[in-house]
């Protein structure tokens, strides 16, 4: 399956035009350093919408929010209670282990991206993609209080604390900004996962919102980087030679048999 090329696409036909790709403006002349102000999400199909997991399984039905969150943490058990001690908090706990949430995931990583975009050999016969969004021009378009909170810090992206710090609950966030506003923020480091996929999230002040119409009227803070089916396979190997795995990515059994599973799968 093809995608429908766009002017914010780029279309990469070897390993090394995708590494070029993803590094692409992170020079920073004033540190003299690299350092991309891009977040990355891979996606296994390039004619996915960036469609959030509330919004994929609850519909239109945002009121379903606040009841889906409010027994999440009624009902979890955690050894640390102050992970679900506030409501922003418990929606991250709850994304990482799989409840339909508002938030999306990225990575500070174009490697981890790489891998998500390959991870599903079902998929091989279809072009990925690896979204990059502009995460710091994303933070600073944020209104008050968010900028000043930025400002205040000397950082590009917020942190949950920082969030919890002027918005009680998301409905607070909504209100305030209406049903358009976007930030990307830093989770807690709650385990490994989190650590090992160097993790990123973006919220929209709106839980039925997607993405790609957000990023449709910010063109300039987006590219998308399609990924041929032809070139998944050389990814892929490269990437698994790397140690860019679910065994590193999902520490544990379960991410051990993911990466053996597809490591001896023949290529058909």
């Amino acid at each position: 399956m093809k995608c429908t090329i766009t002017e914010n696409d780029i279309v990469v036909t070897s390993w090394n035009e995708l590494v070029e790709a993803v590094y692409g403006d992170s020079w920073k002349t004033g540190l003299s350093r690299y350092r991309s102000d891009y977040a990355f999400r891979g996606l296994s199909d390039c004619t996915y919408k960036l469609k959030n997991s509330f919004l994929r399984n609850c519909g239109l039905k945002p009121e379903l929010e606040y009841h889906i969150l409010r027994n999440f943490r009624k009902y979890a058990r955690t050894s640390e209670p102050s992970q679900v001690n506030t409501q922003w908090k418990s929606m991250i706990l709850a994304q990482h282990h799989g409840l339909p949430t508002r938030l999306l995931d990225w990575t500070f990583s174009p490697f981890v991206a790489m891998h998500f975009a390959t991870t599903n050999t079902e998929k091989f016969d279809i072009d990925g993609v690896i979204w990059m969004v502009d995460f710091v021009k994303v933070n600073a378009i944020t209104p008050q209080p968010l900028k000043g909170m930025l400002e205040s810090e000397k950082c590009n992206a917020f942190t949950a604390e920082m969030l919890e710090a002027h918005f009680d609950t998301l409905q607070q966030f909504d209100e305030i900004f209406g049903s358009d506003q976007a930030v990307f923020f830093e989770p807690p480091s709650l385990d490994d996962r989190i650590v090992n996929q160097y993790a990123l999230f973006s919220v929209i002040s709106n839980p039925t919102a997607i993405f790609d119409s957000w990023l449709e009227n910010h063109k300039d803070i987006y590219r998308r980087i399609i990924i041929p089916k032809e070139l998944k396979w050389e990814v892929r190997d490269k990437l698994d030679q790397a140690n860019i795995t679910e065994r590193v990515l999902f520490p544990g059994l379960d991410g051990l048999v993911s990466w053996l599973k597809r490591h001896y799968q023949p290529r058909s």
